[in-house]
């Protein structure tokens, strides 16, 4: 995986001025990998999507056409994608935080974006605590919500969601509830692949039912076809540990193991917590096929 993503690295140099979309996809089956995976991966350990990387590195780039002043703003905007002064004005000053124009009169700010390379280190001196699950088709059933996504912390929209419903609901979904994963689950589905801060997602508060199960009218639902699901287990700091246990997936359970991501949603059941949720322990429930 790796050799895999500097492999990645070089193909969005090689085509800076160019979409990516569609190579990124080749790349992929080259590897033997999905693009899915790829992207997901590449997010996880770069701290930034795949999309947020290629801009940057546009920009970097196209920062020193600015300065050096031999083309106009609208021949320097075409060459890198952008359809007007406009739209490449605003690409730009996302990420310099100043405008073209500025720039090339006062030849600065400019906040570069260096090229990544993905180095290989010596980690995983703590045994994550794992196990692999084939299950049948089931459904997750419960109250969605589209929530705008937060990597580190509590997300407030989500609490927010779960508040708004009253406390005879939680313990009537708890009821329902017939199948592994077990008890109330926090489920998030339609991750875009790159899982940008701030993308939306399909947040469901609810629990899993076999295929076979009724859901009741008033609840939204999820279909889950037949698959094999890792399962990893944290305990601790709420909602910290749990974080920190889906950053480890990312950078020392998928590059050591012959799996993959697969599309579909991600599942987090809590088996035990302090009154106060300051503390939880919680099964990671994540989509996976053979590599």
């Amino acid at each position: 995986m790796i050799s895999a993503l500097n492999q990645l690295v070089d193909l969005v140099e090689q085509h800076l001025t160019e979409e990516t979309d569609a190579d990124v996809h080749r790349l992929a089956e080259t590897i033997g990998t999905t693009e899915y995976h790829l992207r997901r991966m590449f997010s996880s350990l770069a701290g930034m999507p795949l999309s947020e990387y290629v801009r940057r590195r546009r920009m970097t780039v196209a920062a020193a056409d600015v300065v050096r002043g031999e083309d106009d703003l609208l021949g320097i905007a075409v060459r890198y994608g952008y359809g007007s002064t406009e739209a490449f004005g605003r690409a730009f000053r996302a990420v310099h935080g100043a405008a073209p124009r500025e720039v090339r009169r006062d030849g600065g700010p400019l906040r570069t974006q260096p090229q990544l390379r993905f180095r290989l280190t010596v980690e995983g001196n703590t045994p994550m605590d794992t196990r692999l699950v084939d299950r049948a088709t089931f459904r997750l059933i419960g109250h969605a919500a589209r929530v705008p996504l937060i990597h580190e912390g509590v997300n407030p929209h989500i609490q927010r969601h779960i508040a708004s419903l009253p406390q005879q609901e939680h313990l009537r979904l708890k009821a329902l509830g017939d199948t592994d994963p077990p008890g109330l689950l926090q489920v998030c589905d339609d991750v875009a692949p790159d899982a940008a801060e701030g993308s939306e997602l399909t947040y469901l508060h609810g629990v899993a039912v076999t295929g076979s199960t009724p859901a009741p009218d008033d609840l939204d639902a999820i279909e889950v076809p037949a698959g094999r699901w890792a399962v990893f287990r944290s305990a601790g700091p709420y909602p910290r540990a749990l974080q920190t246990l889906w950053a480890a997936t990312a950078t020392e359970w998928f590059p050591s193991n012959p799996w993959r991501l697969r599309p579909g949603p991600s599942i987090v059941a809590i088996l035990e917590r302090a009154e106060d949720f300051s503390t939880a322990t919680c099964e990671l429930w994540l989509p996976v096929e053979e590599g």
